[in-house]
């Protein structure tokens, strides 16, 4: 066969078939999620019958020369391709089957059957996730009798309707089509999606392999995927809205997505999992496995479920802020820009700073809870509930919101808070705290962690210095892969539905996601006063960890520090006269979230905390 691939630049390929990595072995010991088939049952290389079923042996995808490519393409489908992922992944199109890396292995697989000789013959291994087969483009699905037609969009009012009755098309056309496997000693995990998990038994290992549908990854929504009406970010295979999805075509679209896979197997050590949220996962199961290897380092294998509460209050115990004032005189003096900063990857930055609490908590009441919040680095790690005074009897700055999400004007407030906001209303008001004394917050009962450290310091690090990577590279698609990864992954932790196995429990833990959520509020508001201090402005709005300011020509509020956490200029418009005066006419709240939304017209599509 010749290189179906050839007309793509800079993929130049070795001639030799690259050799399993040698932590294969182990990760198949140790993976909780795949164990090794016997070796019997995964010949190393093609026999004459399967090489005659697929009538192809193994050839290199870059035989010819490549020819330049007529039509610009994006920065990262330019960048090489690692053989990182090789021997864990396998690429699967209309055309043939190929490595992450590139190498053709088969022509076109255009059975069940097929595909099942494929996978036990590839022999993949583990990497922080099941081994996985990725069928790319509508053609392979077709080979295969993988077919559906839930409709068209114009025929749907809500697209939910729409993704809900693909999803149910696409999992009967699969328990329909896959009885060869099943036959041969494949079981199903679960209704076969977007992903089919399957395992196969031989004596006492157990294999699995997870086979990746492409095309109809969409029929899978959750708020790691997208959310209302569009489709959002699709795991490592991008965004459509943002521009990141693979090519159209099916070629370059696997030469891609083997790219990505290389690249999340080199620069995150593990292959992405079926959501974002999975992926941050699997860096911490493997981080897991080898420190209960080694013996080195703490390894938390319980869950951290919230304590039985008195009085717990509705929603999250750390509310995000979501807050918006209607700009005065003063702020509306000289400005002609609407600016936007917020905290570069901001979870991130968090989650890699904080000492988060594990074990059993100890239920405190009384003068032995308001004496637990003494330390000498703050208060431990736990939950406190505490008296918020009236926000109208501290000397507080009015252009800004209240320091606590809990916090009201007229009255006091009995609440529980973690061990971070509890700090922070004790930090002067110069640094957006209430200058508390403990005393003053009438602390009555607490849980407090008997063990804490930075459980999270190596995953965030290796997150950050991926994200590094990316930016480095201009590698947009991995950049804000990465920011799903941890966001969702962050996200998940307040669900324990999301992690019933009893291998995944010990990603429940709602009080680490609630300090998280804590810390970047607090960081961002004692930015806010710095901000108030340096250049007398104040923000008209915020979200979560974005501060939106009406300012001058030439002003720059934005931290100068590269770090993550620091604000940065997320988006800088030029008011224009119709703009200005819908700002200076505004009457309420109301009035200036839609002021501020004309202004940033696309800001539903911002990157947010990526």
């Amino acid at each position: 066969m010749s290189g179906p691939w050839e007309q793509i630049p800079l993929f130049g390929l070795p001639e030799a078939t690259p050799p399993t990595s040698p932590d294969s072995a182990v990760a198949v010991q140790h993976s909780p999620v795949a164990d090794a088939t016997e070796a019997d049952d995964a010949p190393q290389e093609l026999d004459d019958e399967t090489a005659s079923d697929y009538g192809a042996t193994e050839t290199s995808v870059a035989d010819d020369a490549a020819d330049p490519v007529a039509t610009p393409t994006p920065v990262w489908e330019t960048l090489p391709v690692g053989e990182d992922a090789d021997g864990h992944a396998l690429i699967v199109t209309a055309a043939g089957t190929y490595t992450p890396s590139g190498r053709e292995l088969t022509g076109p697989v255009d059975s069940v059957e097929k595909l099942d000789k494929l996978v036990r013959w590839a022999a993949l291994t583990p990497l922080g996730a099941p081994p996985q087969v990725w069928i790319v483009g509508q053609g392979a699905c077709e080979a295969l009798g993988w077919v559906i037609d839930p409709g068209s969009e114009d025929d749907f009012d809500d697209m939910e309707a729409l993704r809900t009755r693909a999803a149910a098309d696409l999992t009967a056309v699969l328990q329909a089509t896959l009885t060869p496997m099943l036959s041969a000693g494949w079981e199903l995990r679960g209704d076969p999606g977007h992903v089919v998990h399957l395992s196969r038994s031989i004596g006492k290992f157990t294999s699995m392999v997870d086979v990746v549908i492409e095309p109809y990854v969409w029929t899978y929504w959750n708020k790691d995927f997208g959310w209302n009406n569009r489709v959002g970010e699709m795991g490592i295979l991008g965004s459509p809205t943002a521009g990141t999805y693979l090519p159209d075509d099916d070629l370059p679209a696997a030469r891609e997505l083997g790219r990505r896979l290389a690249w999340s197997a080199k620069h995150l050590g593990v292959l992405p999992g079926p959501t974002p949220a999975r992926t941050g996962a699997a860096i911490v199961d493997k981080i897991k496995r080898e420190r209960t290897r080694s013996g080195k380092g703490i390894v938390v294998a319980t869950a951290g479920p919230v304590p039985p509460l008195d009085g717990a209050p509705r929603g999250d115990l750390e509310p995000a802020v979501g807050w918006t004032r209607v700009p005065d005189e003063q702020d509306l003096e000289g400005t002609s820009r609407l600016v936007s900063i917020d905290q570069r990857a901001a979870y991130l930055a968090s989650a890699g700073m904080l000492e988060f609490g594990y074990g059993q908590p100890q239920h405190l009441t009384g003068q032995a809870a308001a004496v637990a919040a003494v330390g000498d680095k703050g208060a431990p790690f736990g939950l406190w509930r505490i008296t918020l005074p009236p926000g109208q009897t501290l000397s507080l700055p009015e252009k800004l919101p209240l320091p606590h999400p809990h916090m009201l004007a007229d009255q006091p407030v009995q609440t529980w808070v973690t061990s971070v906001s509890l700090d922070g209303l004790c930090s002067p008001v110069a640094d957006g705290g209430i200058g508390a004394d403990l005393d003053d917050l009438d602390i009555t009962e607490a849980w407090v962690y008997p063990q804490q450290c930075r459980v999270l310091d190596k995953w965030a690090k290796i997150l950050r210095e991926a994200r590094k990577v990316s930016v480095d590279t201009d590698d947009e698609a991995t950049k804000r892969f990465i920011g799903s990864c941890y966001k969702g992954y962050i996200g998940r932790m307040v669900n324990p539905d999301m992690w019933t196995a009893k291998q995944m429990q010990h990603h429940h833990q709602p009080l680490w996601r609630a300090s998280i959520i804590a810390h970047c509020r607090w960081r961002g508001r004692r930015v806010a006063m710095r901000i108030a201090h340096e250049h007398s402005r104040w923000p008209i709005r915020t979200v979560t960890d974005s501060w939106v300011y009406l300012l001058a020509d030439g002003e720059d509020i934005a931290d100068p520090s590269e770090a993550l956490g620091k604000m940065s200029v997320e988006k800088d418009v030029v008011l224009t006269d119709t703009l200005l005066s819908a700002f200076t006419s505004a009457q309420d709240v109301h009035d200036v979230n839609l002021a501020i939304k004309a202004a940033f017209a696309d800001d539903e599509l911002s990157e947010g905390d990526l």
